[in-house]
């Protein structure tokens, strides 16, 4: 029987679903087979091959790994990401994270980590509550880190330029405040402004790396809704990994399905059910 090039065969399909998981540790069962098909047809055509099984053969066959392994995690990895998306946790870093960390200091500087951070939605959202408190009468700095596997989304990070559709949970005095309008009245194209895109900073970084090139003295990290696409063990290293690289006190905040980090991850304190002490 001949091999639809719009399908991936059971072969083709178990090799990327092996890699995926070794490379990022996210598990690709059966049922995310069509949208795995879906995801790699634009780059297939792309590249002008004929079909998906020809792409995955010249990969695993032809040596081409290597050259094409970042663009195939792009297009594997979910990215799924809103302004103030689980507003809950901004409300907890404004009324109880910052001035219980900010405390014993009196002032100083802080830093946060959007791991997982997608077109950097979530670490734009840290910063506009982070400057607004700055303006309400707390006397600290503070700077952000974001990173992600996919480079797709890290450019559009970096950019800072998002559609109006995307601000809708975003206060309307933050609007006003951060956002800047296109040149071109009929564009619907925004940007975050230059004091914020300067105190955020973006690379590409793998949670399955063995380590991170990131500080051990960050006071906040979000990892949200990234951990529930690994196994157990994964979950744990990861966790692990992570909250090495906070200070005595920090905060890890996981998404809403996330909550079994504790069960993972003796030791760490449970202040909410998605949001941890060290």
């Amino acid at each position: 029987m001949l091999e639809s090039p719009l399908h991936l065969s059971d072969r083709h399909f178990g090799m990327i679903a092996k890699l995926i998981e070794g490379q990022v540790g996210i598990k690709l069962p059966a049922g995310k087979r069509l949208m795995l098909e879906g995801r790699l047809h634009k780059r297939v055509r792309a590249l002008n091959y004929g079909g998906l099984n020809e792409y995955v053969e010249t990969l695993f066959e032809a040596g081409q790994l290597d050259d094409e392994l970042t663009h195939l995690i792009d297009v594997v990895t979910t990215n799924k990401t809103d302004f103030f998306r689980e507003p809950s946790h901004f409300t907890f870093m404004r009324e109880v994270a910052v001035p219980e960390l900010l405390k014993p200091r009196g002032r100083g500087d802080l830093k946060i980590w959007s791991a997982a951070c997608s077109t950097g939605m979530e670490a734009y959202s840290t910063a506009m509550v982070l400057d607004d408190m700055t303006r309400t009468g707390s006397r600290f700095q503070f700077r952000i880190l974001g990173t992600d596997i996919s480079t797709a989304v890290l450019r559009l990070a970096k950019t800072a330029i998002y559609t109006r559709d995307t601000l809708e949970p975003v206060p309307p005095a933050f609007i006003k405040r951060y956002f800047l309008s296109a040149k071109d009245r009929a564009s619907d194209e925004v940007r975050i402004v230059p004091e914020l895109r300067r105190r955020t900073n973006f690379m590409r970084m793998n949670l399955m790396d063995s380590k991170y090139p990131v500080d051990r003295d960050v006071d906040i990290i979000f990892c949200r809704n990234v951990l529930i696409y690994f196994e157990r063990e994964t979950q744990r290293k990861v966790v692990e990994q992570l909250c090495a690289h906070l200070r005595p006190g920090g905060y890890l905040m996981v998404g809403h399905s996330e909550s079994m980090v504790h069960s993972v991850v003796p030791g760490l304190k449970q202040v909410q059910p998605t949001i941890f002490r060290v």
